[in-house]
């Protein structure tokens, strides 16, 4: 793919990209940052772009997929945040190990759920986006999202509630 073919076939997308990024990372500068990343990531691709059947659903998703990398680094993020938090209360030793031992465990279940479950589960619970948003993002219907995310955290209870009863058992 010449440059020419690139700015006449891929750039007019640019602000669907932007308004679709924009809509998951609800934030200007990072919108821009991802879909400037795509840019760079079809332009290292030009030359088998021109064998995909559909050049916009591939940068549409690469998008998605770069905004949800944005959306796992502020998860992390958020998780340093929890640990300062736990760091600067005033809790007994014991209740501040508790509370951080169940942090640590929802955290492990989590990252342990089948993948679609762990991003609604993420991105409703933990990033705090609405169902249609979420629905943007995962390309699914709202009862399946509904569906997903109930099951996601039943799993992450029951495993929990296993988890904290096999440690009250053994002590």
């Amino acid at each position: 793919m010449t440059v020419e073919n690139f700015k006449k076939d891929i750039l007019p997308i640019k602000n669907k990209l932007y308004r679709f990024a924009l809509r998951i990372v609800k934030n200007t500068v990072e919108a821009e940052d991802i879909v400037q990343e795509t840019f760079l990531k079809l332009w290292a691709k030009k030359d088998s772009l021109q064998e995909l059947r559909n050049v916009e659903a591939f940068a549409m998703t690469m998008t998605r997929n770069l905004c949800l990398d944005k959306l796992k680094a502020k998860y992390s993020k958020n998780l340093e945040l929890e640990q300062a938090t736990l760091n600067t209360t005033d809790d007994n030793p014991h209740q501040k190990m508790d509370i951080k031992d169940t942090l640590e465990n929802v955290h492990q279940i989590i990252d342990q759920l089948p993948e679609q479950q762990r991003i609604v589960i993420q991105l409703r619970d933990i990033e705090h986006c609405d169902f249609d948003e979420i629905a943007e993002v995962t390309q699914l219907s709202l009862n399946n999202i509904r569906v997903i995310l109930s099951r996601a955290r039943k799993k992450v209870r029951d495993t929990l509630l296993k988890r904290q009863s096999y440690e009250f058992s053994s002590n």
